[in-house]
């Protein structure tokens, strides 16, 4: 396991982490950004396969987080976890640019996607390195650099993609995926666990009221949180043209990027359930602009709450489930968390796509934002750490 170093060992831990998250996201969105135009363009896949794909990829990274996080905590190791994924990653990415059909990439989006493992054993390095004081602030940092890098990664591949093509463009985008990898397994040092300490796993018991509360309420958001491609289909639907639509995406993503760790300072300070809720106002202000209008206008300051969304909660929602969780559990139950959120996001983006066919595209919206309005309800009952360390003092 790694030890319990001191505040300035620990920043330096958590910084080369965020460098290799930097660098890999920087990989993986050059691809990412234009992954549907090569699928269909270049290998002749259609919508239904598309789909088959990144569905199945979206369920691998809930199962392997799942695993990696019980067979973390049961063997006491995290960083082989870490380095790998990025490993399997960079390897996937030259599977892509070797593929001469859409049947090839199957195996490497599996195992693109396995990579995913990486996950939970990271965040529960870097929450065993925080305190109630930095937690926040150290999550925040993780999804900045993660943000940054997809930032810079789109930016590439709109200006690499005419002149280099997608398979030489894939094959570059291996690179940061590669260094990522050689900077976990050579600059984070982890001790040997002291003796044999066998984990039976995770049981129903271990999960307090709170816990399993947090689980229910972002079970419950996590339905009505379809796909950011129900969004660009709505804008691309209400008139803004197709050259603008990866602006955007590139809109959005720029926003969490610079506002992640803003949010996780915040919540070290004022607490994690006022940030979640702004993220869960957010979301509800996308909801509310497309709901009411189809204008550019709307659409773009629609695109804006959604990048604040993002970057206030996904550092929060993972820390506040780390401080709920037992200490000797979090790996587990934060694998648990990702995959619950995960599994349910193919429900969510088929249930939107129904709604969508069948009612009209406003629809999904309406739905999202009443489940929305449920979640917030719920966190009400969950109560923090502190507040109920602060609920036993005032009992003594």
């Amino acid at each position: 396991m790694v030890p319990q170093p001191d505040a300035a060992a620990s920043r330096r831990t958590v910084r080369i982490f965020s460098t290799a998250s930097f660098l890999h996201d920087l990989g993986s969105n050059m691809i990412f950004s234009v992954w549907p135009l090569f699928l269909t363009n270049v290998l002749g896949a259609n919508m239904q396969v598309v789909g088959l794909i990144d569905g199945l990829g979206d369920a691998i990274v809930s199962i392997s987080q799942a695993v990696s996080g019980y067979v973390s905590d049961r063997i006491r190791k995290r960083k082989i976890f870490v380095w790998t994924g990025y490993l399997l990653a960079g390897i996937a990415k030259i599977g892509y640019a070797v593929a001469s059909s859409w049947q090839f990439v199957l195996p490497f989006r599996m195992l693109d996607r396995s990579g995913k493992m990486r996950g939970a054993p990271r965040d529960a390095i870097i929450s065993d390195l925080s305190t109630a004081s930095d937690r926040g602030r150290n999550f925040g940092m993780l999804r900045m650099m993660d943000n940054g890098g997809a930032v810079i990664g789109i930016l590439l591949a709109i200006l690499l993609i005419e002149r280099l093509g997608y398979r030489t463009l894939f094959m570059l985008a291996a690179i940061p995926s590669v260094c990522a990898a050689a900077i976990i397994l050579f600059c984070i040092r982890e001790e040997k666990a002291n003796g044999i300490r066998l984990f039976h796993g995770v049981r129903l018991r271990d999960y307090d009221r709170n816990l399993l509360l947090y689980f229910l309420l972002n079970g419950l958001f996590s339905i009505g949180a379809f796909s950011y491609s129900f969004l660009m289909i709505f804008a691309q639907r209400s008139g803004i043209p197709v050259v603008a639509i990866p602006v955007l995406y590139l809109l959005f993503t720029a926003i969490a990027a610079s506002v992640s760790l803003p949010f996780g300072k915040l919540s070290d300070r004022i607490g994690r359930k006022v940030v979640l809720y702004i993220a869960f106002a957010c979301w509800a202000a996308v909801l509310g602009f497309l709901l009411l209008s189809q204008s550019p206008l709307a659409i773009g300051t629609a695109f804006i709450f959604y990048g604040l969304h993002q970057g206030a909660l996904d550092p929060v929602q993972k820390t506040l489930a780390a401080e709920l969780a037992p200490k000797q559990y979090v790996a587990s139950i934060l694998g648990s968390f990702q995959m619950v959120i995960g599994l349910l996001s193919l429900p969510a983006s088929l249930i939107a796509g129904v709604l969508w066919e069948t009612f009209g595209m406003t629809v999904p919206f309406a739905f999202s934002l009443a489940l929305t309005v449920a979640a917030a309800a719920f966190l009400l009952l969950v109560r923090e750490p502190a507040e109920e360390a602060a609920e036993c003092f005032a009992e003594k």
